[in-house]
């Protein structure tokens, strides 16, 4: 316990300890060699390469897949001789777990030499593949080929697009999409009619009209498949066709669009509404302007965002009852979203009363809408809201200031970094500095004055997120507050032992795991916790559940047939808990079920989650996962924007 806990505080402050981690490295216990691995690919430094270069020969195999996992976080190009060496020495006999992570971090490294390995192996296994006969690292080969980017085989993973095994169609398939292969439109287009679903979701969400462009295919084909897939019998694949038919924009497919607006699945009625926004025609908005009394508040609201964007003059009557609305804040917020669609002056006047409403998540969406609409208002009044009450607004103030910085903006960003010292969440302070390193190099003048006036007032920062800011953007602020590395956790020896025993070592030796009751308006989910592969993250949403932090807040962001998220006291996708968790990647794979942290950059996990409808593999190795739905998958699938969590509790 007490080696484990030496790792994870290590771990936990992104600190680099050698002979902490050479000695973790080599100790008796596999669950403290496992955790070894994880923590030095957390911590990404390059110097901990040739310890877990020696991890993959370890007589644990879980150990091997971590460190192999670990290196591809590193992705360090001096480990690619020695992992493809392992590859081509293996013979199909000695193949194991191991052999498909190191498949994923030579895809991380990357680079024309790793994307030469690919093709060499899939080569050399395609016929066996073709047979039905595959080969242990076919699979993986093909799945995470879409990491190496431009110089990913096409051809090849092209070839194998149709192969017998499902599984192998679906990783061929999804590296396709992800790469945009224009080379593979025959592929694609044949796999939109494979009997497997996944593999229809991923060709559907594919056959974008840009694809359709690269690809030199004609637009009415495809938007006629994706017609067709979007009656499919599966509402994942009717939910990706919707959602590439409506990069077509154009009104002709607008009443397949409406049909799924009566779908009996949530997911597929809003990218239908979604959809007829960007398809326009007088079709879309006379079924727009139905829907904004029928439904859900969320269809009701995406009806009229959607209907912005089609009948300006109807959209902008009816916004008129939503901005107008003193009970209820997300109405507001809603009017002021379509308003920006909406665009003329009689949309910017009511956007620019906005800006004043008394809820700063109102105040926070108008002032977004006018800088997001460049309007000149907006250029005006962001040096104003710098001082404003609510944290978010005075974020968007200060990026809009960053985007056009200005030296008149000096004193009021200062001031604005005062008030947000106290504020939950470290957004205002993180673009404050953003905009005074924007301001810094408008010239040495401009940068003196930063120095002289925002530095000498606060010489120190104790958040190692601002500082990371400050390293990007303000080099002198970073000299004076010194490196973000390592962190002040706020935890001692005894609080990371009480995790070692209380989560980690119970979950290694297969006691049982915690888990999850998520109690909501549509039903009951529940997840069970990993507890031994994302401790300090587990530990912390236990803490918030026992508070009742998440009892009575809604799902603020769904995303049809790819996330749910919630755990924002907010509730606009902002809030937090006042707190930052490290980022404790693992080797679990996002598919449907997966439960994840949400994150506005690497380290800055709190309390927001985020639920997967569908398999997302772009999400692997990236966001934390910390737990699987284990019941209530279909109320994940019928939750839609403003459903409320009833309460939120944990048992072994």
């Amino acid at each position: 316990m007490d080696a484990l806990a030496d790792v994870l505080a290590a771990e936990d402050a992104r600190r680099w300890d050698g002979d902490l981690f050479q000695s973790a490295s080599n100790h008796a216990d596999p669950v403290v060699r496992r955790h070894a691995a994880l923590a030095l690919g957390r911590i990404r430094n390059p110097a901990g390469v040739p310890i877990l270069l020696e991890l993959l020969t370890d007589p644990d195999s879980v150990v091997q897949q971590d460190a192999a996992f670990a290196l591809g976080l590193i992705a360090d190009p001096t480990a690619l001789q020695h992992l493809q060496d392992v590859l081509l020495q293996s013979t199909d006999a000695e193949r194991t777990d191991a052999d498909a992570e190191i498949v994923t971090a030579i895809a991380k490294i990357g680079g024309p030499d790793a994307a030469r390995l690919f093709d060499e192996l899939l080569v050399r296994w395609m016929s066996r593949t073709d047979a039905g006969d595959t080969p242990f690292l076919v699979e993986p080969l093909l799945g995470e080929a879409w990491r190496l980017g431009e110089d990913a085989p096409v051809v090849t993973i092209a070839q194998l697009a149709d192969a017998p095994s499902e599984r192998v169609r679906r990783a061929a398939v999804y590296s396709l999409y992800r790469l945009h292969a224009a080379g593979a439109a025959r592929e694609l287009l044949a796999a939109s009619a494979d009997e497997d679903a996944l593999v229809r979701e991923w060709a559907a969400r594919a056959l974008t009209r840009a694809f359709a462009d690269s690809a030199g295919l004609d637009h009415s084909a495809v938007a006629t498949r994706l017609s067709q897939l979007a009656a499919d019998q599966e509402p994942g694949v009717r939910v990706n066709a919707l959602w590439a038919l409506g990069t077509f924009a154009n009104p002709d497919y607008a009443g397949v669009a409406v049909d799924g607006t009566g779908d009996p699945e949530s997911q597929v009625r809003l990218q239908a509404l979604a959809t007829l926004g960007q398809l326009g025609g007088e079709l879309a908005a006379t079924a727009l302007t139905v829907r904004l009394d029928d439904g859900s508040l969320a269809e009701r609201g995406l009806a009229l965002t959607s209907l912005a964007r089609v009948d300006r003059g109807t959209a902008l009557t009816e916004s008129a009852s939503w901005i107008t609305n003193e009970d209820d804040w997300r109405r507001r917020a809603v009017g002021a979203q379509a308003l920006q669609h909406i665009g003329g002056d009689t949309a910017l006047s009511w956007l620019e009363q906005l800006v004043f409403d008394q809820d700063g998540r109102v105040a926070a969406t108008a002032f977004d809408a006018l800088a997001r609409g460049d309007s000149g208002w907006a250029r005006e009044l962001a040096p104003q809201l710098l001082t404003h009450p609510d944290p978010v607004v005075r974020t968007l103030a200060a990026r809009h200031i960053e985007y056009r910085p200005r030296v008149a903006a000096l004193e009021l960003l200062v001031a604005g970094y005062g008030l947000a010292e106290e504020d939950a969440i470290p957004d205002a302070r993180i673009a404050i500095v953003e905009a005074l390193g924007a301001i810094s190099e408008l010239g040495y003048r401009e940068q003196m004055a930063v120095q002289s006036r925002f530095l000498a007032r606060y010489p120190t920062c104790d958040d190692y997120l601002v500082r990371r800011a400050a390293l990007e953007s303000l080099p002198p602020a970073a000299m004076q507050w010194g490196p973000p590395e390592p962190v002040e956790t706020g935890r001692d020896t005894e609080d990371y032992r009480d995790i070692a025993r209380r989560l980690v070592l119970p979950a290694e030796r297969g006691e049982g795991l915690p888990e999850l009751y998520i109690e909501t308006d549509r039903g009951t989910i529940t997840v069970e916790l990993f507890a031994a592969d994302a401790p300090i993250t587990v530990n912390a949403l236990l803490q918030l559940a026992d508070r009742h932090y998440f009892d009575g807040g809604a799902w603020h962001r769904v995303v049809p047939n790819f996330v749910i998220q919630d755990g924002d006291p907010r509730g606009d996708g902002w809030g937090g808990p006042g707190f930052a968790l490290r980022d404790e990647i693992n080797r679990n794979r996002y598919r449907r079920g997966t439960v994840g942290m949400a994150l506005s950059g690497p380290d800055t996990g709190g309390s927001q989650f985020f639920i997967t409808h569908a398999p997302q593999p772009h999400l692997d190795g990236t966001y934390t996962v910390f737990g699987r739905v284990r019941g209530g998958l279909t109320v994940v699938d019928r939750i839609v924007p403003g459903d409320r969590i009833r309460s939120v509790r944990w048992s072994r």
